[in-house]
């Protein structure tokens, strides 16, 4: 029963060993191969990551968010393009490496359409890649590539603005924002029960707090009913938001 309970637990990989095994039976000279290849590019991942991880860690807690905003955010029009651009291609590693940058950068304010900039150049378009290109291709296939790839990232980062907006992203940030719902104020409309009751609930004709908010996205959501309440009863501390 354990056994069938990680199983659950870790569907993917257990299918991937599933495949491993069928290999092995079928072929196992290609299993062999597809080991080897796996564990080339597993430990890439252990060289790679934890200087990644470490660079994020630093654009949270070093880089003004304000900064971030101003370079890459939605403010930031062409400028913000450029450097988006020029971030991606002078990058190093493997793409997988630039999804942990990206989401702090767009925690950090970045706009949809220049995190879209950035892995686009990271994926095809870096310098060392160019200029490896230019070596086996030649300059002007290089150019004329580079110019077509370029024009086709800005028409694809302005098309996913269009349809992706950043509240739709996924965000796990914490906050240690805190909940009050002053009583001899609140009149019991309960209008903020009704459009958030996993955090309200009515007792004794008046609104009352049953759950904290955990995640910027709560806040998001409880700001609305702050907002809303009639009689200005409920009160969001938000200077611990992260």
């Amino acid at each position: 029963m354990k056994m069938i309970s990680i199983v659950k637990k870790n569907k993917l990989l257990a299918l991937v060993a599933l495949a491993y095994l069928v290999l092995l039976i079928i072929s196992p000279e290609m299993a062999k191969k597809s080991v080897g290849n796996s564990l080339y590019y597993l430990l890439e991942m252990f060289q790679v990551l934890p200087v990644i991880f470490l660079f994020t860690v630093v654009i949270d807690a070093l880089v003004p968010k304000a900064m971030i905003m101003q370079g890459f955010g939605e403010k930031s029009g062409f400028k913000g393009n450029v450097l988006a651009l020029l971030l991606g291609s002078i990058s190093a590693g493997p793409i997988y490496a630039a999804f942990p940058i990206s989401k702090s950068l767009l925690s950090k304010g970045a706009s949809v359409s220049n995190i879209v900039i950035i892995l686009s150049a990271w994926a095809v378009i870096k310098v060392p890649m160019l200029a490896n290109e230019a070596k086996f291709l030649g300059v002007d296939f290089m150019l004329v590539r580079w110019i077509l790839t370029v024009i086709a990232i800005l028409f694809m980062a302005y098309i996913t603005r269009l349809i992706v907006k950043k509240k739709d992203l996924p965000d796990d940030r914490q906050t240690k924002a805190t909940l009050e719902i002053k009583e001899e104020y609140c009149i019991g409309c309960a209008l903020c029960v009704k459009l958030l009751p996993q955090f309200y609930a009515m007792d004794s004709n008046k609104a009352v707090v049953i759950k904290m908010p955990e995640k910027i996205k709560d806040f998001q959501a409880i700001q609305r009913t702050v907002d809303k309440c009639p009689s200005k009863a409920i009160i969001l501390d938000e200077e611990h938001v992260s």
